[in-house]
């Protein structure tokens, strides 16, 4: 993995500030670029600041499936914690995204010392083990239709901060909400218009917003 250093300094909390008490310098991805491939060496834990990523795995027949969707404030690649030595899967940004790279052993000695970190840190991953469950039984029980809703309250952050939404979804395309839930590019466009019918969501200038009767919708069996 190549990292692109910003000139911009981190403005994280002191818990993301290194020994010496200097600003941590971050990586910048552009949209639909590489953060790091399956079956890289697993070394570090990425920290999100800004933008989106999602995680897909590609099977040894070559079908490639979307597993996680992640957003700012959320780690990734912390299976090298538990003795993950290749990442198991592909990280790409789907929007510009900021974030940091921590080593492995380094969060370690970090989770062990800073209470604020390591509360936060047990906080995600608790969360991420609940969403993953979410995303097996989407998979398993819902129609395509019900998963692309989900999607994008995923996007929305809904439940991330006091149950609110999003003003504006990330800029994503259909062909990546397609990879997302596991259908053609095609039926996303009927569902979107569909959803647009509905009064669920809204475009503004080319930007979605999300209204809380698509929470509803997903909600009703």
């Amino acid at each position: 993995m190549k990292m692109k250093k910003s000139n911009t300094e981190s403005h994280e909390p002191q818990t993301f500030r290194d020994t010496l008490g200097k600003p941590r310098k971050v990586a910048e991805f552009q949209k639909d670029e590489h953060i790091y491939c399956q079956g890289d060496a697993a070394k570090n834990v990425m920290y999100i600041q800004k933008g989106n990523v999602k995680f897909s795995v590609v099977s040894s027949t070559g079908k490639v499936a979307v597993v996680a969707m992640l957003g700012p404030s959320d780690f990734f690649g912390e299976g090298c914690m538990a003795g993950q030595s290749l990442r198991m899967g592909t990280a790409t940004a789907i929007t510009p995204t900021t974030l940091l790279a921590i080593d492995k052993n380094e969060l370690l000695g970090m989770l062990r010392t800073r209470d604020k970190l390591s509360d936060s840190f047990v906080e995600f991953m608790l969360s991420h083990k609940n969403r993953v469950e979410e995303a097996l039984i989407d998979q398993l029980f819902n129609s395509s239709e019900k998963r692309l809703a989900r999607a994008l309250l995923v996007l929305g952050r809904y439940g991330k901060v006091q149950h609110q939404l999003l003003d504006e979804l990330p800029t994503i395309s259909q062909e990546t909400l397609s990879e997302i839930i596991g259908t053609t590019r095609s039926r996303v466009n009927f569902f979107m218009n569909k959803f647009r019918k509905l009064g669920f969501i809204e475009y503004h200038n080319r930007k979605i917003k999300i209204n809380k009767s698509l929470l509803t919708f997903v909600l009703d069996e």
